[in-house]
């Protein structure tokens, strides 16, 4: 039996009302929260894309395992490169990751020195059934060059950790509203909260990854808009929420759209079956049919993705404008099993 929910042609996937910032609102709606006074000007970019109200929605990166690498200390544009990690180390460090497919991460604590350093690094896995974090500590940077990136080395946690991006030298907004939220979120023990490098969606800042999970977020307030007791019953924020690490963005479009249109919330809810593409309805338009495992069935959610009709800048540093692709899901069905 076919169950069809039809969301209205034009119409974001997974608009709510909510009052908190929500990544699916219509274009129409006005920003719901006030820039920081007095500390981002009306030029910069995570302000004029909350008077846009651009949407963040599938902008999660495609990475599912993740290195972090503990560094205090000043961070250049490229974290890794200009820091005072040991360059001698750095390139060939990028290197590897890039071989076996992790994405770097520098980290540090809020407000941290560098001889506060306690050398950690971390391998984290975001796959759907493994999400994991292996802690460990090394003696010198080179050390990671030699140390398994597996996961046999360094202590396993499924606790939830929170990468708040900080990045100052990558764009002004990640540290005007990435710092105050770092100090502020209320997490319990000595490794949930870091500041991070460059998350990517400089405009969407305050971003946070959610890790094991690899849940990214974007415009957290301060507060972290219940970030914290979310993640630890198990649930996502989903007006906050931008998609999750290592989904292709169609299959985290129809995710968001699903999750919103069924109530679904559990972090590990609606996993991705398959995603095909189908033919272009439009120039410029793409169309994929997502089906994604339902508690009573297939759910599999029509995702559209268009380019936006205006070109804007999309960064702080952008030496030109540029255009977005924003989601839609034009139809959503349940397939309930005889």
């Amino acid at each position: 039996m076919e169950t069809v929910a039809a969301i209205p042609d034009g119409d974001p996937a997974g608009r709510d009302g909510s009052t908190g910032p929500e990544f699916c609102r219509d274009p129409e709606t006005p920003a719901p929260r006030s820039t920081p006074v007095g500390r981002l000007g009306p030029a910069r970019c995570s302000v004029q894309a909350l008077l846009r109200g651009d949407s963040g929605l599938a902008t999660a990166p495609p990475a599912r395992r993740w290195l972090l690498v503990e560094q205090p200390g000043p961070w250049g544009r490229d974290a890794l490169l200009e820091s005072r990690f040991d360059r001698r180390v750095a390139s060939r460090l990028a290197a590897r990751a890039r071989e076996l497919g992790l994405r770097i991460q520098m980290v540090r604590r809020a407000g941290s020195r560098l001889a506060e350093s306690g050398r950690r690094w971390a391998v984290a896995d975001t796959t759907p059934g493994v999400e994991t974090i292996w802690w460990s500590t090394r003696k010198s940077d080179a050390d990671l060059l030699q140390l398994p990136w597996d996961g046999s080395v360094g202590t396993p946690s499924q606790a939830p950790t929170y990468l708040v991006c900080t990045h100052g030298a990558h764009d002004v907004c990640c540290a005007v509203r990435g710092r105050p939220l770092a100090r502020a979120l209320p997490a319990d023990g000595p490794a949930d909260v870091w500041e991070t490098s460059h998350l990517g969606g400089d405009r969407f800042a305050a971003n946070v990854v959610v890790l094991p999970w690899g849940l990214v977020y974007g415009q957290v307030p301060e507060d972290g808009g219940g970030l914290v007791a979310a993640s630890a019953a198990g649930q996502v924020v989903l007006p906050l929420l931008r998609g999750r690490a290592g989904l292709v963005p169609a299959a985290q479009a129809a995710q968001h759209a699903a999750r919103r249109e069924l109530g679904l919330l559990g972090v590990g809810d609606l996993p991705v079956r398959r995603v095909q593409a189908l033919p272009a309805p439009a120039p410029g338009v793409d169309r994929f049919d997502v089906v994604l495992t339902g508690p009573d069935g297939d759910v599999v959610v029509t995702v559209e993705s268009r380019l936006s009709g205006t070109a804007e800048r999309l960064t702080c540093a952008a030496a030109s404008p540029g255009h977005w692709r924003s989601w839609h899901a034009p139809a959503l069905r349940v397939i309930t099993p005889v």
